[in-house]
């Protein structure tokens, strides 16, 4: 008599959602929800033989549901990992009476098993591309010098400078990793080259320790030590030596860096580094969800300096951050100012503005794409030049303005409309199969729904008049997306129960009689009911919790 269901249907059911129960139900809670549900879909309760096959196959699926979240295992399994966690192999061999901390760690063991076996196919690429452009022509021309010289008319803008470097990660064991790296420079006609090689092991949870060998063109090999550790919860140490060989000798380097964490978001650096350019650096850090605050001290050959730098940070979708500095020491002085913000889903896009004596006048743009960075450090005069400071600062805003308007925004949305659109094509046959499902459950429903308007109604309890789900359309700005609803006044009846009715935060989809009518597109429940005689009507986000009848639902009609 049962129906088998396929290993897909049962990934995408939320068996919370399906019960409508909290996360939090106690037993007694999931035993009460599942009774009702099996009394609605009793396959025996149904003599068409169309709607008895269909009440069969949400009867195994109910039945499924409270199989995993009634036993204390599959439960904490499911409630940490989800479904994918209960497919896990291995499971099998684990003893039953076990706590969710337990089934936690074993859980981890199984998933590092895995991981072992699919080390070999990973890596972690990381590169950085930066090129130096001399545009102080644009500022600081020397005229009288190529008065005669053919397209002298024109500034000279030259790329003096580029680096490129690149390194992957080849993870040996689940403890032991091979790091490959490699980097090439040039300026002003001059360049080299240099690759390292590294072997990093982890050898505990408290600390690392990594061996470095390196070879360039402008310098002789080079070997390192690197070591991190763990001293208390709430304390570090890090330590670098290395040994530079070159034709002047071998010069040895030591750094030295202790942290420790003064607060929760707070943490303060001591630095020491002996050798090349011997220096002493304290620092304070603080990153919060809103800002990023650094303040520092140096002591050193031959640069001692002062930083402070703050970063406020957005809460916006696009993740913009605005960031100031200043610094100080022997060197001059160097005031930056500038922002950054997230232009796609992989990609950030930042530009700052650098004001110093006697640096002049910079502008540095900076894009990360995924593990990859573009940088073009922009020089624009060796003189504090107001006019450079001005468009160096307002060119950038302008120029982003205008390519987020006309590229990066028609871009996103068409990219938007593509992924959603793959992904209604890969959901359809299984949308088309729940919506299936969804009907098959409201005639299944009918019955019991009259019943309980009968009795709602001999109360003036609570009845449901009319309930939508799916996207609603009321911004002006969006006239021209389609409204997708679906009519819900069906399973939400028949979820009222002593004239109220609660739905989880889970989902809506997943309740019985609804589905997904607008896969990755925003939802919203809108329900009008009425209690007592007198008409409410709400409107709730798709996974807020909502509890109907409600005083602020009422609608005033004295207008």
């Amino acid at each position: 008599m049962a129906t088998a269901l396929s290993e897909e249907e049962l990934d995408n059911e939320d068996y919370y959602s399906l019960l409508n129960v909290r996360r939090e139900a106690s037993s007694e809670e999931l035993k009460a929800a599942y009774r009702r549900l099996c009394m609605l879909y009793h396959p025996d309760k149904h003599r068409d033989p169309e709607l008895k096959l269909q009440a069969e196959r949400l009867f195994n699926l109910v039945h499924q549901a409270y199989e995993v979240l009634s036993d204390p295992q599959t439960r904490a399994i499911y409630d940490i990992y989800g479904k994918r966690g209960l497919e896990m192999e291995g499971w099998e061999v684990v003893e039953r009476r076990r706590t969710p901390a337990e089934i936690r760690e074993e859980f981890e063991r199984l998933q590092r098993e895995r991981e072992e076996r699919r080390l070999q196919q990973r890596t972690n690429p990381k590169g950085t591309i930066s090129v130096g452009i001399d545009a102080t022509d644009l500022f600081d021309r020397y005229e009288e010098e190529y008065e005669d010289v053919s397209g002298s008319g024109f500034p000279q803008i030259e790329i003096n400078k580029m680096h490129i470097s690149q390194s992957i990660e080849a993870p040996l064991t689940a403890s032991d990793t091979a790091i490959l790296s490699g980097s090439l420079s040039t300026q002003n006609g001059n360049g080299g080259g240099s690759i390292n090689f590294a072997l990093r092991r982890v050898t505990s949870a408290k600390g690392w320790g990594e061996l470095e060998f390196g070879a360039g063109d402008l310098q002789g090999p080079l070997f390192g030590l690197k070591l991190f550790r763990n001293l208390t919860p709430r304390c570090f140490v890090t330590t670098n030596c290395a040994l530079q060989f070159s034709s002047r000798g071998i010069r040895p380097g030591l750094t030295t860096v202790l942290a420790r964490n003064l607060d929760k978001n707070t943490v303060g650096y001591l630095q020491w580094r002996w050798g090349i350019q011997s220096a002493m650096n304290t620092s304070i850090v603080r990153d919060t969800k809103t800002s990023h605050f650094t303040v520092a001290l140096q002591l050193g050959i031959p640069h001692s300096f002062a930083l402070i730098s703050y970063q406020h940070k957005f809460q916006d979708d696009d993740q913009t951050r605005v960031k100031g500095s200043l610094k100080a020491g022997f060197f001059g002085t160097v005031v930056e100012y500038g922002a950054e913000r997230k232009i796609s889903r992989h990609s950030v896009l930042g530009a700052a503005v650098s004001v110093g004596v006697p640096q002049g006048v910079s502008l540095k743009v900076k894009l990360n794409r995924a593990s990859q960075t573009y940088f073009f450090p922009i020089h624009l005069t060796d003189q504090l030049l107001p006019s450079a400071v001005f468009y160096a600062t307002v060119g950038p805003l302008v120029l982003y303005f205008a390519l987020h308007r006309l590229v990066i925004k028609p871009y996103l949305r068409a990219q938007k409309e593509r992924e959603l659109e793959k992904q209604r094509e890969s959901t359809a046959t299984d949308m088309l199969q729940k919506k299936q499902e969804a009907e098959a459950a409201v005639q299944l429903m009918q019955e019991s729904v009259r019943r309980i308007i009968e009795a709602e109604e001999s109360r003036m309890g609570l009845i449901i008049v009319n309930a939508w789900y799916g996207k609603f359309v009321n911004d002006k700005s969006k006239k021209n997306e389609k409204v997708k609803v679906i009519d819900v006044t069906v399973p939400l009846q028949c979820l009222v129960k002593d004239s109220k009715l609660i739905l989880t935060e889970a989902s809506k989809a997943g309740l019985p009689g609804f589905y997904d009518p607008c896969v990755g597109e925003e939802k919203n429940l809108k329900v009008l009911y009425q209690f007592r005689g007198v008409l409410h009507q709400v409107m709730a986000l798709d996974s807020e919790t909502l509890r109907i009848p409600k005083q602020s639902h009422r609608i005033d009609t004295d207008g």
